[in-house]
């Protein structure tokens, strides 16, 4: 499986597998803050881990960044709330 990539231009984070294109697209609210406020998975993908590790991918960057998630996107909601490591940086209160 190919490596998540980052394009910051289009403001999301994606991977490509076998041709077809997942990816969580971001905005950014503030100097300090970016909601993410949409995922989407090829119906081809779908169950094989790559969203996951696309939005894994994005919540690091937040980290590293410095940065605040406000997840609207409810696929990244439940992944948050399956993994507890995020909730510092991911704001599950205005979800």
């Amino acid at each position: 499986m190919s490596e998540v990539q980052h394009d910051k231009e289009n403001k999301k984070f994606y991977i490509t597998v076998n041709g077809k294109e997942a990816h969580m697209n971001y905005r950014h609210q503030d100097e300090a803050t970016v909601e993410y406020h949409h995922t989407y998975s090829p119906p081809e993908l779908r169950g094989s881990g790559v969203a996951g590790k696309v939005v894994r991918a994005a919540l690091e960057w937040a980290r590293s960044q410095n940065l605040k998630v406000i997840p609207t996107c409810s696929y990244v909601v439940s992944f948050v709330r399956r993994h507890p490591e995020y909730q510092d940086i991911a704001d599950l209160k205005e979800s």
